[in-house]
């Protein structure tokens, strides 16, 4: 396989621990594959995407479900253009903390935006790109809830009723692209997850064909 660059994302639902193992996996290919890695997360790359984070998780007024989405969706547009395709261009493997897959889970099956016009602007803002691979770390409602504790952003303090609509969301999104999207029990050890992790990437990095 020619090794030009990968791009691989991480989902979940709010504690669920998608973020250790990102850097778990960061560290496993720049230690023991000598990868060149770049890391990143939506919203909030760097820069232009930080401050948009600060409107999504910090906004203390009413936010209607379409301005959330267009958020999110700018901030997708500007994270692609502008830090993951150059890495991939580069020869890197991206890593990010949510993608494409957050908005279909979140805004569309947890807020009530039509799906299909979510898929439509995903692809608008990503030029129609979508991950090599996509993890998602599946969690109960109650346990993520108890991980993300008391100091809650925005997003978190959704309630309990919109995060059981997000995680059944991310299971049918896995259920209708197996081959991109793989589950991950997150209620095991996180030495358990993470050789989880680790084996995905090995049979992508191997598999015989291109990441773009």
């Amino acid at each position: 396989m020619s090794k030009k660059g990968c791009f691989i994302t991480f989902e979940g639902i709010d504690g669920c621990g998608k973020t250790t193992q990102m850097e778990l996996l960061q560290k496993y290919l720049e230690n023991h594959k000598g990868l060149t890695v770049l890391k990143t997360r939506e919203p909030g790359g760097k820069g232009l995407g930080e401050e948009v984070r600060k409107l999504l998780l910090n906004y203390d007024g009413e936010v209607s479900p379409k301005c959330e989405s267009f958020l999110f969706l700018a901030d997708r547009a500007q994270n692609i253009d502008i830090i993951v395709n150059p890495a991939i261009e580069r020869g890197e493997v991206v890593l990010c903390d949510r993608h494409t897959d957050s908005t279909i889970a979140y805004q569309g099956f947890g807020r009530g935006v039509n799906i299909e016009e979510l898929k439509k602007l995903n692809d608008l803002a990503t030029g129609g790109k979508k991950p090599d691979l996509t993890i998602v770390f599946d969690i109960d409602v109650e346990t993520s809830m108890k991980r993300v504790g008391k100091a809650r952003d925005r997003m978190e303090e959704s309630g309990e009723k919109f995060f059981e609509a997000v995680r059944l969301g991310y299971l049918e999104i896995a259920n209708s692209e197996p081959e991109r999207v793989k589950v991950i029990d997150a209620t095991q050890t996180i030495e358990e997850i993470h050789e989880q992790v680790v084996s995905l990437f090995e049979g992508l990095w191997g598999a015989d064909v291109v990441c773009l």
